[in-house]
């Protein structure tokens, strides 16, 4: 646990002195082209703030295009004024070109800042899909109301009929065929034998 606290402890001394070292030398470039006061100091915090904000793009996953856009921009400009300091510039002629660049950096950190903090990242392609997919589905078809049963009419009960009296209305539609040519019905059958309408209906299923 101690191995590892030293080693973090010794990141972060190196980076807050290379942190340092780049602030002063981004100061000193500002100031040699002509941003003298507070507007020297201002310039290396918003190198440092467009950095972060390159990296912590980065590390989300999302839209790494523009985050090593602009890490790589703010890159240069942190190497650059490193280099220009180590003298290879002379700070007290300095060119016209490096002047123009110093006074439109903040422009150009404030567009960066702006795109990296407020854009919204692109969806997945699967979510875009999964949308498309959904619009395109037909809406369901709505079911027709259930229509209730219609119960089937009790069947009626089953009439005894005496063998006898089965007997009995054979002769007599047998003399009813022979006098009128034609079959008896069940209502001459029923007045013929003198019987209800159920048991004259279960005589004549029976001829």
């Amino acid at each position: 646990m101690r191995a590892q606290l030293a080693r973090v402890d010794a990141v972060l001394v190196q980076a807050l002195i290379a942190a340092a070292l780049s602030f002063a030398h981004i100061h000193d470039i500002a100031s040699a082209a002509g941003q003298n006061g507070w507007k020297a100091w201002a310039y290396p915090v918003s190198v440092d703030l467009l950095l972060v904000a390159a990296w912590r793009r980065l590390r989300s996953g999302e839209a790494k295009g523009a985050g090593w856009c602009w890490f790589v921009i703010t890159l240069a400009a942190s190497l650059g004024a490193n280099i220009a300091t180590a003298g290879l510039l002379d700070l007290d002629q300095v060119p016209a070109w490096l002047r123009i660049l110093v006074a439109g950096w903040p422009a150009v950190a404030f567009l960066g800042g702006t795109l990296l903090a407020h854009s919204t990242p692109a969806a997945p392609a699967n979510d875009i899909e999964a949308i498309e997919d959904q619009e395109d589905a037909p809406e369901p078809t709505p079911e027709p109301p259930a229509q209730p049963a219609i119960e089937a009419p009790p069947e009626r009960p089953a009439v005894p009929v005496p063998a006898a009296l089965v007997d009995h209305a054979r002769k007599v539609a047998a003399e009813h065929h022979t006098r009128t040519g034609t079959p008896i019905d069940t209502p001459t059958l029923r007045a013929r034998l003198g019987v209800p309408a159920p048991m004259a209906e279960a005589i004549a299923a029976q001829l």
